[in-house]
């Protein structure tokens, strides 16, 4: 479903964010603390390292959040049946959403069959239990043209989502990227912005672009700012140049 920045609700835009706790250093208790806030602001799902899965899982079992995790991250370079398996004990542990990098440098070498059968073997395990996948891109390695190309794989593997990036590599979601990902995949799939998306301005302009879902750490920041506007306290001009500007 498309959304509408202008029209957005609360509860609408925080089903937008995926609550991120990637980061390597990030402690037991760091991940229970980032549970309690994904839970309090009724996001979509904390996106948590595979190690975390089962604690998340179990912190957020009375809350309307549920837990994501990642595939072959953040490099993509798995071989396929370790990311099928990394996929299945993330199921087995309580994930119901995958994000899976593809093979970048498959890819980048035009090995697109490898790519799409690597996505579709992901897919696969992942629909045949409910859960549902977002193939992440990485486009700060990628052309424009193997950002199309990734487009087309993923959606003839069966991916859910088409995803900017890890938030690890140089560069993360730009509205150029963005625009140019929602052109290239049919409207039953969904597009993720991940990467430097920070604000709310950013959140509501990637909207725009066509985002369904967002990676976001400043979860509490976007929100607490959008109930703000709702009560007519002003915000800082949002971003409304129609470039590549990256969040």
């Amino acid at each position: 479903m498309r959304l509408d920045s202008k029209t957005i609700t609360y509860e609408q835009l925080a089903k937008v964010i995926d609550h991120s706790l990637l980061r390597p250093e990030l402690t037991k208790a760091d991940v229970l603390a980032g549970c309690e806030l994904a839970a309090r602001y009724h996001v979509a799902t904390v996106c948590v390292k595979p190690c975390d899965v089962t604690l998340a899982k179990e912190a957020l079992k009375d809350s309307d959040v549920v837990v994501s995790t990642v595939v072959g991250f953040p490099h993509g370079s798995s071989v396929t049946s370790i990311k099928v398996a990394e996929a299945q004990q993330a199921m087995d542990d309580g994930a119901v959403e995958l994000d899976m990098v593809l093979n970048i440098g498959r890819l980048r070498s035009g090995q697109h069959d490898y790519v799409r059968e690597d996505i579709r073997a992901v897919c696969d395990a992942a629909h045949a239990r409910g859960a549902k996948v977002k193939v992440i891109f990485e486009n700060s390695y990628l052309s424009d043209e193997e950002k199309i190309v990734a487009c087309k794989l993923s959606e003839a593997a069966g991916a859910d989502w088409v995803k900017t990036s890890t938030g690890f590599a140089s560069g993360g979601a730009t509205l150029e990227d963005l625009r140019l990902m929602r052109a290239s995949v049919s409207e039953h799939i969904q597009v993720k912005a991940a990467g430097g998306v920070r604000t709310l301005p950013a959140l509501l302009d990637v909207i725009d672009a066509g985002v369904t879902r967002c990676g976001a750490t400043a979860t509490a920041t976007i929100l607490d700012d959008f109930k703000r506007m709702k009560e007519g306290e002003p915000l800082a001009a949002r971003n409304t140049e129609s470039g590549s500007g990256s969040y």
